[in-house]
Formats: C-alpha cells, sequence, structure tokens
C-alpha cells in the first residue's frame, strides 16, 4: 500500500535535504531549543567556540560566570536594533569583543580559513517543531542555523484532503505574530506554504494581513513561456526544487548573505521571487561557464522586481571567479539611459553595500570625469547613466586584460546608438581587437596600437568583444535590442535568456491586469468655415492644424475634464479606501498646462473639497505670453511651491490624487497608488505597454485598475500589448550587407563622390594632430558643392536622398554594433555622411494657423467600449518580431494643396453626421457674437476689473441677455442652455467669462 499521510511528506522533504541539501535531522526532544527566547543558545555558543575561541575566551574573561546570560542580552539587543539579518551578516560587538553568530562561503577556494569556519556551520532540520512556551503548537518542519530557527515549513498533503491554502491560514489564524520568535527580522526569516503542487511564502505574519507572494517556477519551468504553477516533475513532487535546490544550505546561505534586504518603508525583510532567484544564479553559472564575452537578454514582465534582480546580479557578478579563482570582471557597470539615474535602482544597489567603496554611484550630481575616474580605479560597482560616456570614451586606461559585466536597465534602440558604441570604446580590450584587424590588414601588422589614428580606434570599438558582457534587462524589447542582447538559435532566430512573462506576472497576482477595465471614448465633431474666402492650403498641415485647434478647443476641454473627474469620483475615489490615484496623459507640455487650468476650475466650480491635481512636464511653456513651469502651476493647501524633485513625494500624500503628465513619468514611474489612468494621446506598440503598466503595481487591498481611453481603440490597445504578453523573439538576424545597398543607393543620386569624402577624411584626420584657426572652415568649404547639387533637385528626390542618408547613418550605428566588418571605407563614409546631414536644410514645414478661419460647430463625446481587453495565451506568433529586408526610402509625394471648404468637407466626412442641436457648440456662436461688435463699456469693465468680480457679478446680466437673444432666433439649440439644466449653463458662462474677460482686456 502507498503511504498517504502528511507525515510521509514530511520524511520525504526531510530524506533530501539530509542526503542532499547538507542539513542534519536533529529530533525536537533532543535539541535545547528554549521557547522563551526562541533559540538554542547551546548551539549558537559552540558555534562560537569553535570557529572564535580566542574572542570567546576573551569575552568570558569579562563576565565570567554570567557569560551565558550576558551574551544572550547583548544578541538580543543587537536583533531588536538592527535586525536578525543584519547580525547574520556582521554579527555582534560587546565591550569590544567582535563575534560572528554565522559564516558564510567565500566567493574564492583560496580562503581556506574562512571555508573552514562556514563548514563550521550547525544546520538542522527539525520536525515537529514546538516553537512556544504558551501553548503547545507545532510547525511541520524548521531550519536552525547555529541553534537560530530561521526557516519555517507548513507541509500539507492533497491526499488527507488538505492543500497550501490551509498551510496559509495556519500561519494567519495559529501564530501569534506577538511570539519572539515571528516577530519580523528577530528569528524566522521565511515562512513557506507547501503542498504536493505550489509553494507560497512570506517574511512576515500580521494574522489576517499575513501577504503570502507564490514562490512557484511557472507552469512550464523557471525562465520560460508560460503561467502561474509549478510543471509535472516525472522524478518526484512537483516542488521538490523547493528542499531540492533552494534549501540546500549553500543556497540559503548566499540568499542571506546576498539576496534578502530589509525594507525599512515597509517595515519587512525581502527574500527573492522565484524567477529572480533563477535568472542570477542562471546567470552566473553560465559565465562562469563561458567566461566573459557573452550577452544575456532578460524579459522580465514590468512590475516584476527588475530593480532588486539588477542589484543582485550586481553583487554576483562583482564577487564571480573563475575556476583558477580568479575575478572574472574588474567591475560590473550599471547603465541606465535615462538622464536623471533612477533613484529606485541606486537606492536599491546602495542598500546592498556591504562593504565601503564598493558602489560608486555616478548620478547627475557627478561628472563624466567622475566614471573615468571610477572605471580605471576597478571600482567594483559602478550605477551611470549612458550619456556619460561619449565624453570619457577616449580617457579609459587602456583596459587590456580587464573584463566588465555591463548591465543595462530597460534596454531599448537607445542602447544601439552611437552613445552605447562610445561605451564599447571605452571598455574595450583594444589589444586583443587590433590583433584581429592586423590579420585582415597585413600593412598595419608591425603598427602599435597607441599609434592608431582615431578612425582605427573606431573600429576596434566595433562589434562584440571577448572582454564585455551585456546584460540587458527589459519587459518589451524591441527587435534591435533581441538581436543585440538576445540568444541565437539554431534556427537562426532569437529569443530572451531568461523569460518572466507578463502573463505569468499577472496570473501569480505579482502585478495587475491593466487590460481588465478598459472604457474607450470616441469623439466626433464639425468643423464650419468662419470666412467668406476660401484660400488654397497644404492638405496635410491643414488638417493637422483642425485637429490641433479641436484638442485645444476651451468646450472640448471642459467636456473632457468633466467626464474624468466624475468619473474618479465615481470609480477610482472608492478604491483603496480612498487613497487611489489616477493620472492624466496628454500628447503635449501645452495640453497638460490646459488641463491643470481647466481641473482646478471645475474642481473650484463645483466645491470639491476632496480633490486635488498636480502637473508634470519639462522645461517651460509659453501661454498667451504667460510662461508656465512645473514647479508654478503645483502649489501645496498652504500656497507653497512643489519643486520638481518634490513631486513625487507631494503627490504620494493625502492632499493630491491626480497627476497630469506630458512625456515625464509615462515610464519609469512606481506609484503603488496609481489606480486609475485617463489617456488623452496616441500610443503605439512599446510606448502604449510602457504608459499604461504604470498601473500594475500590486499592493495591499488593490484589487483592480481602471482606464479611459479618448484617443486609441480596443484594437490598437490589444495590437500593442499582445507581442510582448508571454515571450518576444527574432524571426532573423538582419541583413547586414544592407547597409552596403544604402551606400550604393546614396552613390547613385550623385551628388558627392570618393574624392569628396577622402577630401574631409584627409581634413579629420589633420584634426586629430592639429585644429588651426581654418581647418573647420575648409571642413564646411567641401561641403558647399554637394549642398548646391543637393538643391537643384527635386523636392521629391531631395525628401528621398534625406531619409536614405539617414537610414545610412542609423544602420552603420546598429550593424557597427552587431559585427566587426573592418570595412575602413564603410567607416569613412559614415562620417562623412554625418557631416554631410547637418548641412542638408530642414525640410520647412508650412505653418497653417487656422484659428481664425473655422470654427467647432458640434461636438459629441460618447462612450465606444467598456470591458476586458483579452490577450491571447500560448500564441506562438503573436511575439515573433522580423528585421526588415530591405531599408527602402519611400518618395513622399509633394505636398498637395486644397481650398479650405474642401479640407474641411474632408475633414467632417471622417464622422458620422449624427449630430442634434443638443451637441451645437453654443459657446462659438456667443463668443463670436461678443467680439464681432465689442460693447465698450464690457472692455471697461474688464479692464478696471478682478477677473473674479467680472465673472460672478458684472458680466452675468449681460450674457443672460444675449443668450435669450439668441433663443429666440433657434429654440431648439439653445433650449438646454435657458432650461433647467444649471450645470450646462453655469459651464458655457464660465468658460465664455474668463475667455471673454482676457479678450477685452486685450483690446486697445
Amino acid at each position: 500500500m502507498v503511504e498517504l499521510k502528511e507525515a510521509r511528506f514530511e520524511q520525504d522533504i526531510e530524506t533530501a535535504l539530509v542526503q542532499y541539501g547538507g542539513w542534519k535531522i536533529e529530533r525536537f526532544q533532543d535539541s535545547n531549543y528554549d521557547a522563551t527566547n526562541g533559540l538554542d543558545l547551546d548551539k549558537l555558543i559552540a558555534f562560537i567556540q569553535t570557529t572564535q575561541l580566542k574572542q570567546w575566551e576573551r569575552y568570558e574573561k569579562i563576565y565570567k560566570e554570567d557569560v551565558r546570560r550576558k551574551f544572550l542580552k547583548r544578541f538580543n539587543e543587537e536583533v531588536q536594533m538592527h535586525g536578525l539579518l543584519h547580525v547574520f551578516r556582521k554579527g555582534l560587538k560587546d565591550r569590544g569583543v567582535q563575534l560572528r553568530v554565522a559564516y558564510f562561503k567565500p566567493v574564492s577556494g583560496l580562503s581556506y580559513d574562512v571555508l573552514a569556519k562556514y563548514q563550521a556551520n550547525q544546520f538542522n532540520c527539525v520536525r515537529q517543531f514546538a516553537y512556544s512556551a504558551n501553548n503547545r503548537n507545532t510547525i511541520d518542519m524548521v531550519l536552525m542555523l547555529n541553534g537560530i530557527p530561521i526557516i519555517a515549513l507548513e507541509l500539507k498533503n492533497q491526499y488527507t484532503g488538505q492543500s497550501v491554502e490551509h498551510a496559509k491560514v495556519q500561519y494567519q489564524e495559529n501564530r501569534d505574530p506577538k511570539e519572539l520568535v515571528f516577530q519580523s527580522n528577530s528569528r524566522f526569516l521565511v515562512y513557506f506554504a507547501v503542498d504536493h503542487y505550489d509553494v507560497y511564502m512570506t517574511t512576515k505574519l500580521e494574522d489576517r494581513k499575513t501577504r503570502f507572494l507564490p514562490f512557484n517556477q511557472g507552469s512550464n519551468g523557471p525562465g520560460n513561456v508560460g503561467g502561474k504553477g509549478n510543471p509535472q516533475n516525472s522524478e518526484g513532487y512537483p516542488t521538490a526544487y523547493l528542499w531540492e535546490q533552494v534549501l540546500h544550505r549553500d543556497n540559503i546561505m548566499d540568499i542571506i548573505e546576498r539576496f534578502m534586504k530589509y525594507d525599512e518603508a515597509k517595515k519587512t525583510l525581502i527574500f527573492p521571487r522565484y524567477h529572480q532567484l533563477d535568472v542570477v544564479r542562471k546567470l552566473i553559472n553560465d559565465v562562469k561557464t563561458k567566461g566573459s564575452g557573452q550577452n544575456y537578454l532578460i524579459q522580465h514582465s514590468a512590475g516584476s522586481g527588475k530593480s532588486n534582480s539588477i542589484a543582485w546580479l550586481a553583487y554576483h557578478l562583482a564577487s564571480a571567479h573563475d575556476s583558477d579563482n580568479k575575478p572574472i570582471f574588474a567591475s560590473t557597470i550599471i547603465v541606465t539611459d535615462r538622464t536623471i539615474l533612477d533613484r529606485q535602482l541606486q537606492n536599491t544597489i546602495l542598500s546592498f553595500d556591504h562593504t565601503t567603496g564598493l558602489v560608486e554611484t555616478i548620478d547627475d550630481r557627478k561628472t563624466s570625469q567622475d566614471l573615468k575616474n571610477a572605471i580605471n580605479d576597478g571600482k567594483k560597482i559602478i550605477i551611470t547613466t549612458l550619456q556619460k560616456f561619449p565624453v570619457i570614451y577616449q580617457e579609459v586606461d587602456a583596459s587590456n586584460g580587464r573584463n566588465f559585466a555591463v548591465i543595462v536597465d530597460e534596454a531599448h534602440s537607445s542602447q544601439t546608438g552611437n552613445s552605447a558604441q562610445k561605451l564599447k570604446a571605452a571598455l574595450a580590450d583594444k589589444e586583443v581587437t587590433l590583433k584581429e584587424y592586423q590579420e585582415i590588414e597585413e600593412e598595419i601588422e608591425n603598427t602599435s596600437l597607441d599609434e592608431q589614428d582615431e578612425l582605427v580606434k573606431t573600429l576596434l570599438a566595433q562589434g562584440k568583444h571577448q572582454n564585455l558582457s551585456f546584460f540587458a534587462f527589459t519587459a518589451t524589447p524591441k527587435e534591435k535590442t533581441i538581436e543585440m542582447f538576445g540568444t541565437k538559435q539554431p534556427d537562426g532566430s532569437f529569443k530572451p535568456f531568461h523569460i518572466y512573462s507578463m502573463r505569468q506576472a499577472i496570473e501569480e497576482e505579482f502585478i495587475l491586469d491593466v487590460l481588465k477595465n478598459y472604457m474607450t471614448y470616441k469623439t466626433s465633431y464639425k468643423i464650419a468655415k468662419e470666412i467668406e474666402e476660401n484660400p488654397e492650403l497644404p492638405k496635410t498641415e491643414a488638417v493637422r492644424a483642425i485637429a490641433r485647434y479641436q484638442s485645444f478647443h476651451p468646450w472640448v476641454l471642459r467636456q473632457k475634464t468633466e467626464v474624468m473627474i466624475e468619473q474618479f469620483r465615481a470609480v477610482t475615489k472608492k478604491a483603496l479606501n480612498g487613497k487611489a490615484k489616477a493620472m492624466v496623459v496628454t500628447s503635449s507640455r501645452l495640453h497638460a498646462v490646459r488641463y491643470i487650468q481647466e481641473f482646478k476650475s471645475y474642481i473650484a466650480e463645483k466645491g470639491y473639497k476632496d480633490l486635488d491635481v498636480l502637473v508634470a512636464f519639462s522645461g517651460t511653456v509659453n501661454d498667451d505670453g504667460i510662461d508656465y513651469t512645473e514647479s508654478s502651476l503645483n502649489v501645496t493647501k498652504d500656497g507653497e511651491k512643489i519643486k520638481e524633485s518634490q513631486l513625487k513625494e507631494a503627490f504620494n500624500t493625502d492632499d493630491f490624487n491626480i497627476l497630469i503628465v506630458a512625456e515625464k513619468y509615462q515610464t519609469g514611474f512606481d506609484e503603488p497608488l496609481l489606480h486609475t489612468m485617463f489617456v488623452d494621446k496616441k500610443l503605439k506598440g512599446v510606448k502604449a505597454v510602457q504608459t499604461l503598466s504604470r498601473l500594475n503595481r500590486a499592493m495591499q487591498g488593490k484589487k483592480d485598475t481602471f482606464i479611459l481611453d479618448f484617443v486609441n481603440t480596443e484594437e490598437e490597445i490589444y495590437a500593442a500589448f499582445q507581442p510582448f504578453y508571454e515571450v518576444t523573439t527574432l524571426a532573423q538576424e538582419i541583413n547586414i550587407n544592407l547597409i552596403y545597398d544604402t551606400q550604393s543607393k546614396l552613390r547613385k543620386f550623385n551628388l558627392y563622390n570618393q574624392d569628396d569624402i577622402n577630401q574631409v577624411i584627409k581634413l579629420v584626420k589633420q584634426a586629430q594632430q592639429r585644429q588651426d584657426e581654418k581647418l573647420l572652415g575648409r571642413i564646411s568649404s567641401s561641403f558647399k558643392p554637394i549642398i548646391e547639387r543637393y538643391n537643384e533637385l527635386p523636392k521629391d528626390t531631395q525628401y528621398e536622398f534625406r531619409v536614405t542618408l539617414r537610414n545610412f547613418g542609423k544602420w552603420y550605428n546598429y550593424v557597427a554594433q552587431l559585427d566587426r566588418t573592418f570595412d575602413m571605407q564603410l567607416l569613412e563614409e559614415s562620417i562623412f555622411t554625418n557631416y554631410l546631414l547637418k548641412f542638408i536644410p530642414l525640410n520647412q514645414r508650412e505653418r497653417v494657423d487656422i484659428s481664425d478661419k473655422v470654427k467647432l460647430e458640434y461636438y459629441k463625446l460618447r462612450k465606444d467600449f467598456e470591458g476586458e481587453i483579452n490577450l491571447v495565451a500560448e500564441s506562438p506568433d503573436s511575439g515573433v518580431l522580423k528585421n526588415p529586408e530591405q531599408i527602402n526610402a519611400g518618395v513622399k509625394p509633394l505636398e498637395e494643396r486644397d481650398s479650405l471648404e474642401e479640407i474641411i468637407n474632408r475633414v467632417n466626412e471622417r464622422f458620422p453626421d449624427d449630430f442634434t442641436e443638443g451637441d451645437k457648440v453654443l459657446i462659438e456662436t456667443l463668443y463670436k457674437s461678443f467680439k464681432q461688435q465689442p460693447d465698450l463699456k464690457l472692455v471697461n469693465m474688464a479692464k478696471n476689473n478682478s477677473p473674479e468680480m467680472f465673472e460672478n457679478n458684472l458680466f452675468k446680466d449681460i450674457f443672460q441677455d444675449v443668450v435669450l437673444e439668441k433663443y429666440s432666433e433657434n429654440q431648439q439649440a439653445f433650449s438646454k442652455l435657458v432650461g433647467s439644466d444649471v450645470g450646462y449653463f453655469n459651464t458655457v458662462y464660465s468658460l465664455l467669462a474668463k475667455d471673454l474677460y482676457k479678450w477685452f482686456r486685450a483690446q486697445a
């Protein structure tokens, strides 16, 4: 008969831990565990006496027969002050005596003394652990380190009708957090709930509030595409990875030393999630096997804890040794392409700094010179921005024989550009590459590196380098990113090295599904010609101008503002116990400025005391002659301006609910209280995923999210998200020879030849030696005949040449990152064309101002879709990207011109003609009637009174008279304004009063 009892499950785990995991069995009744003190003091002191006898003897001399009590008291004081994790890592100090309570495995096998002390640690596995002096409750299994209980396992067996859910309830209902042994960071470091199929874990018991995180591999195994859960295990239990791998004593000690951290803000320990543990281990193992020179792409979902994963990887890379016990990398450099270094990443890395000076942060307060010094000084971990490298790449000391690990945070196409190439130039082992170059160019065989000119140095920096390993993290890789950092497959395709998919993260509830509650609004409008003339205008620019005019129209902004604020009050305000927040995504900085003014005006009109709004945009925006900045518009309830650096902190408080953004905070903004997003901007591809994913951060009590979209359709959002739902791969590598096709195409325009290139390159080389006062001018003069020939080309040919020229530069930078062609002629032409591009006249778009030529006659905003946007799982083709098979500059047709009337008709044809008189934009009609024959009395009122006095008192009677007059002319259109809808009347009146006040004051 098969033995089915829970005791059998316990026994099987115990057997594996003892036989393969390095733990020793100890019966609870044989231990000297003291429930009052939550440890086995005999074991802890025995360990100290074995590993630090001299220190202990000195300690005994100080306290004599009271030594045990004094030691326990000091141990508890240190734990109370700093936490058990800190005491494990740093030990404790008492009366000048330093004592360690555990030793960790040395990173190098040469540290024999430390290795011996590590082996002296006491690793005990105890079943049916009676933890309390107050009751007879037991924990199924406890793992103890030197007499200190560190890991608790509650085991449940499906054959007896119980599951992991029962284990969770047991922790929540039968384990008192007030017990010393369960107090956070005092004894147990992690609690596991385990059955045959699932593992959950937590580091903090809080009764019913205890939050358990899944600690599963994923339905298809770790690092692979799949959903929640664990795969079938033909060799045993599906959850056996926990005790066979994770709980191996070496792995647990590594987790305690170099993974776990204490989060001061949340007052809780952080234990790595399984995918984080797995990716770091697999990357380190691959590095140790293959050495330097490999590239790795890690596709981990947004919200999956990439900052922690990067921090943990950096620390492991910084201490990785090869089989000869030599460090593999001289430095580990973490690179972000954000100008202002990601604060969260920076703080995460610094929280792991166990050695003073180990981490060097080159943030916005430091210079490229600081970065150069950090690299040359061999700092183990350097955090910096990509923008710093172009300045220093020529000044880094020869990196001969030095390997570098480069971790790229949020890898995208910026990592394939010129700055990324300069990064390689700074770090590449040029001696090794020179030998490779010499084999091709025999005539320079005897030339040393120091004598090479800058062009050769540039060539040497291209392609992959044996001394550089790249580790690129992103949730949304593009084609170039996958080819540059991905792993090439036997069929020629590329895929990520490790995957933790959006699907798995959602199913495991690490993040929320932002597409679960999606609402789209459809906008339709009708434009009317306002002038008698019918001028001819460029069609494309005129249509753009009309769309822009409509989007900024006060009535449109007001309608959308009303929808957003009332939706916030109806939906968002009820979430997260009233603490939920919203973000408004606008299409321009000017839109952001107009929206915050409209939001504040509407909130004031309605008298809403529980709403306030902030805005985020870069630089200064001029609107109607007034300059606006972020800090000038953001004000606290006390009237103080909020600095840009204080905005995130201010938004996190209860004082503000809504943040209006223009580009800023659409990526990299981590605010778990964000519940709702209002989108008034066209979003595509990666940008759509990154922007909407700002909402996906999970937190206690956050059950859902909500998105209201004025611009994008359900189908467009689906198309943006689907490629990144599981895994994103690349079908085939780019055809590198396309660069030669583009080069050939450029020459066929007959604007320049090889002699032109040679002439410029000769001058460029001279500049490397000495640049006199005439050299730059001679280079500029070299391009003058070419530009004259360019100006003689037809407009469509000019356009085709410009696009081909840009493509050549763009693709050359990309190809140079992938492969070392050692093609000097190609490099010289890329330098030449880069200069040439600066002299090509910019294509002047004809600016069209239609604000005085048209009016918004009808406007309708209606709900179009409401529900869930369902992404498709296990759809292998949906995530396959493809490189272009040819680089063509499509010929842009000449800008056609048409009459204003015809352009308006074309715009209006896009919308259904189902407008009613209720959709008529009365504000336009009323506005024009006041402006056509301006009343001098009104002009004087506006000039001599405040806007509040004008709106609240002086203008109201005059406005009502005009409305009644218009009503007599068109009762159907104006019935709503003179009817019982007071809110509608107030809206129209307020908008008109504010606008006319400004206009009247501007009159002579």
